[in-house]
């Protein structure tokens, strides 16, 4: 859509400026006594002016991020685009602004369908207030084109059941989880426990922590039990579950020693 925005935007000014020239080199003088300059300097001058700012705008408009900021939705190519995974690796502004919100681009370590990784970027506006939650190891759903990966958008369509369903098959490759623990996450009791003993037995997954954790359940009557479950953390999330901490998990009343600790992707 932008491309051909932008193809509309140019022979719109090449037609412009074609016409203004046109009337200013077969202009015909009312009298002998009108100055020469009146072929140039007339209402066809609007013309040139139009057209450049045309070109301008169209161009600003439909630049990377920018359409998407402006509609709140991805643009046309990338919208039918695979939904991956994208974690952030950099950021910078662009120098380019939009209602006073900056402009970033986004350097991302993306993980297609097929589980295979691939460095990209994605420039994208950011509110201000929001600035502060971009950081190196964020996850976002991106979507991207099988035969250009070199270019991505963050994900705009609020699809979080397909975005669930992406981080899943994910988490599942990597061995983080299994789809029994999704079924318990599922169709489980959701329930609070406290977090009463945190080991670390060494063992790392692709960056991620092997966690051991000693809960105390809390069931809906209010009585408790106690268990323990293992998890895959990355390490900025491992503060989630220290000793005290409150946490929300689910559990099968058929088999309350399986639990499944729900910790925010991004926390």
């Amino acid at each position: 859509m932008a491309t051909k925005l932008r193809a509309a935007a140019i022979v719109f000014a090449l037609a412009a400026i074609g016409l203004y020239l046109w009337h200013g080199l077969t202009y015909e003088p009312s009298s002998p006594w009108e100055p020469g300059f009146t072929a140039w300097l007339n209402g066809f001058m609007a013309l040139p002016i139009i057209a450049f700012t045309t070109v301008v705008m169209v161009f600003a408009f439909t630049g990377e991020g920018i359409m998407s900021a402006l509609t709140g939705l991805n643009t046309t190519e990338f919208r039918g685009g695979l939904l991956g995974i994208g974690t952030v690796k950099s950021f910078r502004q662009t120098g380019v602004t939009v209602n006073d919100q900056p402009q970033i681009r986004i350097e991302f370590s993306v993980e297609g369908v097929d589980g295979k990784v691939f460095d990209s970027a994605a420039k994208v506006i950011v509110p201000l207030t929001e600035l502060a939650l971009l950081r190196p190891g964020v996850v976002l759903p991106v979507r991207y084109l099988p035969d250009r990966t070199d270019k991505v958008e963050v994900d705009l369509s609020g699809d979080s059941v397909e975005a669930q369903r992406v981080m899943n098959e994910s988490m599942i490759r990597k061995g983080f989880t299994t789809k029994a623990k999704l079924d318990i996450a599922a169709r489980g009791i959701a329930a609070q426990a406290v977090v009463q003993s945190l080991s670390v037995p060494g063992e790392i997954r692709d960056g991620y922590s092997k966690v051991v954790i000693g809960l105390a359940v809390t069931r809906p009557d209010g009585s408790t039990f106690r268990t323990s479950a293992e998890k895959f953390l990355p390490p900025a999330s491992v503060g989630n579950v220290q000793v005290g901490r409150i946490v929300q998990v689910h559990y099968l009343p058929a088999n309350e020693q399986e639990v499944v600790i729900a910790v925010p992707v991004n926390a």
